[in-house]
């Protein structure tokens, strides 16, 4: 699984470098906002099993990681559809409006798919309407 990734990385970054993938929708700014406080075992568990590679992957040179602590105010410029109760929560942001979110951390099996999910929504959010 690791390979594959580590492979997709490296052409995922080549094509970035060239300017091939870039559209109106990847120009605007996406972060993938992560809420998390300290003590939170999901937290922990994430930071453990995605936390070192996802810089690294496409997910992350697409959508940023920006971590927040859910005890601090939320920064300027930061627009979410409601309050955030759970840890982690990951939220998915282009120019700072929230476009989708994820509650819970439900292990690495079930976490790529799920962001891939919420990626989706994005492209499908900017896609001209017909």
């Amino acid at each position: 699984m690791y390979a594959i990734r580590s492979f997709v990385v490296a052409g995922t970054l080549a094509l970035l470098s060239s300017g091939a993938l870039f559209s109106s929708a990847a120009l605007a700014q996406t972060e993938l906002v992560m809420i998390e406080r300290d003590g939170c075992p999901y937290c922990a568990r994430w930071n453990e099993e995605i936390g070192p590679i996802y810089p690294k992957t496409p997910e992350g040179a697409r959508a940023p990681l920006v971590r927040h602590n859910i005890r601090d105010d939320l920064p300027d410029g930061m627009h979410l559809d409601r309050r955030v109760v759970f840890t982690p929560t990951f939220i998915l942001l282009q120019d700072g409006h929230e476009v989708d979110r994820l509650e819970g951390y439900p292990g690495q099996d079930f976490f790529w798919g799920l962001l891939d999910r919420m990626l989706t929504r994005l492209d499908n959010s900017n896609k001209p309407e017909e």
